[in-house]
C-alpha cells in the first residue's frame, strides 16, 4: 500500500495521505532500475464516490511526490468497475497486469507484486508474479487469513509478509 486506506473510500485529494516511507520506497525502486507500475481497483468511480478528474488529481499528486523524491512511476493502471460487473481488469483478474505488460513492454513473469489483499495475491499468482503481502491497508486482515489464503493460492510457496512497502524495498535493495 502506498497510501492510507479507508472503508469509506478515498474520495478526494484531501483524504489521500501516503504511508510514511512509501514515496521514498517507490523512488528507491525507480533509482535502482525497476519500472514501478501500480494496478488498483477503483470501483468508487462506478459508485459515484469520486470523479475521474479526482482520481487523476490523486495520481498526479502521487507522481509529483515520487518525482520530488528522485523517482518515477512507469504507469498507474486502474479498474473502475464494480465487483459484480465481471470485467477482466478487476483484481483478482489479470487484465490490469496484462495492460502493464502490453503498455510498458514488460514481462511480469517472476516480477514482485506487492499488495495488501487476497485479491492482490491471487492476481499476482495468476499472472505468474511473485506475491508479497504488506500489513498496511487491508494487509493485517489478510495476514490473519493467510494460511487459508495460501491454500486458495493453489498450494504455492509461502507468501512473504512485510510491515509496509518501505520494509519490502529495504529488504531488496
Amino acid at each position: 500500500m502506498i497510501n492510507y486506506d479507508s472503508d469509506d473510500y478515498i474520495k478526494s485529494l484531501e483524504e489521500w495521505h501516503p504511508i510514511p516511507g512509501s514515496i521514498e520506497a517507490i523512488a528507491q525502486l525507480s533509482q535502482a532500475g525497476y519500472q514501478v507500475a501500480i494496478a488498483t481497483n477503483q470501483s468508487g468511480l462506478s459508485r459515484g464516490y469520486f470523479t475521474l478528474d479526482t482520481l487523476e488529481a490523486i495520481h498526479d499528486h502521487l507522481r509529483t511526490l515520487v518525482a520530488d523524491a528522485g523517482g518515477s512511476i512507469a504507469g498507474i493502471f486502474y479498474c473502475p468497475h464494480l465487483p459484480d460487473e465481471g470485467c477482466a481488469c478487476r483484481k483478482p483478474g489479470i487484465g490490469l497486469l496484462q495492460s502493464i505488460e502490453r503498455e510498458l513492454g514488460a514481462d511480469l513473469t517472476g516480477a514482485p507484486f506487492v499488495g495488501d489483499s487476497l485479491k492482490d495475491l491471487q492476481a499476482a499468482r495468476a499472472a505468474l508474479c511473485e506475491p508479497i503481502l504488506v500489513r498496511t491497508g487491508k494487509g493485517r486482515g489478510t495476514e490473519a487469513r493467510l494460511q487459508e489464503a495460501e491454500v486458495q493460492l493453489a498450494g504455492a510457496t509461502r507468501v512473504p509478509v512485510y510491515d509496509d512497502l518501505a520494509a519490502v524495498v529495504g529488504d531488496w535493495l
